[in-house]
């Protein structure tokens, strides 16, 4: 998978929980299932495939009102993309409370993607991490691919102000990633769950500014 970019510019209470395990099956997709002992109701591949559309929209919708605040000094464009943040969060979780985290397998690899990054642009730490444990079970059960772990899991950690995992994270100001544990195993667990080493990571932010 190609990381969310923008949101690595800019909790896991120890290092066995916050790293995900193999997924399984590699990254299906397919009929949505329904959770088994999760007491949500099965959602018909109709469903799914509209949630799919939903979640594609709005990250699009967020990407163009990024766009157009990079691009102008006005406050009302910074304005919209917060209100846009805020409207992608709320509708994802309402998604979440209803049917579950829409993993690969639920709505297809594109539209998880688009959740995941709705998910780390919304204004709400706790949301966040609530869907970090959802992610992580389904990057367990091979539901996920397991680089959507590693983000979430930097980002939480990032927030909370402890050092992050993967490297995915990188501090704006400095252009270096923020603090990460063990920093001499990185780039192993970043080979774990599928991430490029970390200097090929930040070549390639280099290149596209």
């Amino acid at each position: 998978m190609t990381g969310p970019r923008e949101t690595h510019r800019g909790h896991a209470a120890d290092e066995d929980r916050a790293r995900p395990w193999p997924a399984r099956g590699g990254d299906r997709t397919g009929p949505a299932r329904d959770e088994e002992g999760a007491g949500r109701p099965a959602v018909l591949p109709e469903l799914a495939a509209a949630l799919a559309r939903e979640l594609v929209r709005r990250i699009e919708e967020e990407q163009r009102a990024m766009t157009a605040a990079h691009g102008s000094p006005a406050p009302a464009a910074r304005h919209r993309l917060a209100q846009c943040r805020r409207a992608n969060a709320d509708a994802l979780r309402t998604i979440v409370r209803r049917y579950g985290w829409p993993t690969a397998d639920l709505v297809g690899a594109p539209a998880s993607t688009a959740a995941l990054m709705i998910l780390l642009h919304a204004p709400d730490l706790d949301f966040q991490l609530a869907c970090r444990d959802l992610i992580a079970q389904a990057t367990a059960d091979g539901r996920c691919p397991a680089p959507h772990h590693a983000y979430i899991a930097d980002h939480c950690a990032v927030e909370l102000g402890q050092p992050q995992f993967y490297g995915t994270r990188v501090d704006p100001a400095t252009f270096h990633p923020y603090p990460v544990r063990r920093p001499e195993m990185l780039d192993e667990r970043r080979r774990d769950v599928g991430l490029a080493p970390l200097d090929v990571q930040m070549r390639t932010l280099r290149l596209s500014g």
